[in-house]
């Protein structure tokens, strides 16, 4: 545990701590490794296991019930931890009863009918979206928070934080491959125990700290050793799991692979014991505040919200219902307070205005777009491989996972460069990776030798810009204030893509190409052929979407970027 003393800054810790629940949050990624344990126990077919999977997407990205209380309640830190506690009981229950089911169904395949088993089933998939739900609960408060804890830093702060998410997937892979011998059902204990132990112990340090009040050169070198510690993991993980393919490892050597998977995994903790062993200045550290509606000291204010005059403060920061008459009446006085407006492109919208704008469902449906029909290759990657002849997903996997980490984190990296210097808009790489994303589904559908792995990964790089994409920018357009329900609301693109493009188009498909084979599985490019060409077609008007976005939007980054810096807007105001 890292002790803060003066001069330090806890914001860093909070980022190292989010960084293991990121990873702990990213469980959901694993269904492609027990799916097709589950489908042997349960016989089902396609289309009935990849609603299981949308089960995985629906717990992972649904959670409005915490995402609007949260913007607005001003019960402090223990609001937020509150909120993980109870995330924490959810992914104990809903994996442990996730592995209890899945064991019953192996005693009803042998000594019951199919009607009992098709009725656990569905208990299995209530369970699955109660265990990845709570990724939703912590992915937000842990989002939210760091990316109000570095303002000037959103692209790169979001692109770390969901570029580890996208890791998980393969350091998931690595303990089934290397500790759990590929046992479905170890995993299943696993996320039951392990995932709810490192939240328990990380979730304190997420906390909300005042940030920094400009650019700062140390910040800029602290994010690029996160950066590159992160890609320093992502290459070993890629790594050790083909060599486990390739070569025999011995149990000695692999538990020597997992010490080191976790030695980098907590590298980003080196920045704040650095910090606090070689303080740079002593400045008072940062006190707790709310970490999603930013209450805490009242003496202490947000530098880069803080105009010249208390008045003006009250005016352009807090609305009328969050300050008392007497303070209102002053500001009035000082004429900080004006006739109220609507909010415009780049200050803080609440929800409700947010959503009736044409902005609000480009951003939507370019996302839905884009990762819709990349989760629908993640969902069916075990069956894809297989129809082609590779009987063993976790090479698979752990590509595709590495390739979304590296489209997360370099989407960040990247527009937050280009905004900087070209004014960019970020969507304009949502656009591009989309184009790619044509040709890699196009690539699929040939089935040309040699060529899976080139595809897969491929497209885990594009549909991880996705994410790193629509994170800041939507905080951009809409503001930080109400960013959680917002971010909550663009994030339900992925199960509605998962419902649609997976369990029903992909799976049907599957089923009946299966059927005039007239085998349960089955085999040869004509799979999944039409899935893939219908997937181009869906990216191919994302493409046209993202175009019509970035033209809108490239004066609202003139305004946000000009000079090279972020620039606060001026608040809507009353």
């Amino acid at each position: 545990m890292v002790i803060l003393k003066e001069g330090s800054r806890p914001p860093w810790v909070g980022l190292g701590a989010a960084v293991w629940m990121q990873i702990a949050s990213g469980n959901a990624f694993t269904f492609p490794l027990y799916s097709p344990s589950l489908k042997s126990v349960l016989g089902f077919n396609q289309q009935q296991l990849t609603i299981l999977g949308v089960a995985n997407d629906i717990g992972e990205n649904v959670e409005f019930f915490q995402a609007s209380p949260a913007t607005s309640s001003h019960l402090g830190l223990c609001f937020l931890l509150v909120l993980l506690l109870l995330s924490w009981v959810m992914v104990c229950f809903g994996w442990l009863l996730a592995r209890l089911f899945s064991l019953c169904l192996i005693g009803f395949r042998s000594a019951s009918t199919s009607c009992s088993i098709l009725y656990t089933a569905k208990k299995l998939w209530f369970a699955l979206c109660i265990a990845t739900n709570s990724s939703a609960w912590i992915g937000t408060a842990i989002l939210v928070t760091n990316m109000r804890n570095f303002p000037l830093s959103r692209g790169t702060v979001s692109g770390i934080l969901k570029g580890y998410a996208g890791l998980s997937a393969a350091v998931f892979t690595e303990v089934y491959s290397m500790v759990l011998n590929g046992s479905a059902s170890s995993l299943l204990l696993l996320l039951a125990l392990g995932i709810p132990s490192i939240c328990l112990v990380m979730m304190y340090f997420i906390r909300r700290c005042t940030p920094a009040s400009g650019e700062d050169s140390a910040e800029h070198c602290h994010f690029l050793f996160t950066q590159g510690a992160s890609l320093c993991l992502a290459v070993f993980l890629l790594t050790t799991t083909i060599l486990k393919d390739l070569l025999p490892l011995s149990k000695t050597i692999s538990y020597i692979f997992i010490a080191i998977m976790v030695i980098l995994l907590m590298a980003p903790l080196a920045i704040p014991l650095k910090m606090t062993l070689f303080p740079a200045n002593r400045k008072k550290p940062c006190q707790p505040t709310d970490p999603i509606s930013g209450d805490g000291d009242s003496n202490q204010t947000d530098p880069l919200l803080t105009p010249s005059s208390s008045a003006t403060f009250l005016g352009s920061f807090y609305e009328p219902d969050d300050i008392s008459e007497v303070d209102l009446l002053l500001a009035v006085g000082e004429g900080a307070v004006k006739k109220k407006r609507k909010p415009r492109r780049g200050e803080d919208f609440k929800f409700r205005e947010a959503i009736v704008k044409a902005d609000f469902w480009l951003l939507w449906f370019v996302y839905f777009l884009g990762v819709g029909s990349g989760v629908t290759v993640l969902n069916n990657l075990a069956q894809i491989g297989v129809s082609l002849g590779v009987d063993n997903a976790t090479t698979l996997l752990s590509l595709f996972s590495f390739c979304n980490f590296l489209g997360r984190i370099g989407s960040g990296a990247v527009s937050e460069h280009f905004v900087r210097s070209k004014t960019i808009p970020r969507t304009f790489w949502m656009g591009i990776t989309q184009i790619i994303m044509v040709l890699t589904f196009l690539l699929y559908a040939s089935a040309l030798s040699g060529t899976l792995y080139g595809a897969t990964a491929l497209l885990g790089i594009c549909y991880g810009v996705q994410f790193g994409i629509m994170i800041p920018t939507a905080s951009e357009l809409f503001g930080l204030k109400h960013f959680g329900i917002i971010f909550n609301f663009m994030a339900l693109g992925n199960p509605a893509g998962a419902l649609l493009f997976s369990g029903w188009l992909a799976g049907q498909i599957y089923d009946a190409e299966a059927a005039k084979q007239l085998t349960s599985s089955c085999m040869g490019p004509s799979c999944f052929r039409l899935t893939f060409l219908f997937l181009a077609g869906i990216c191919g008007l994302g493409t046209l979407l993202s175009i019509i976005l970035t033209i809108r939007i490239r004066p609202v980054y003139q305004m946000l970027y000009a000079g090279g810096s972020f620039r606060l807007p001026q608040s809507s105001g009353h």
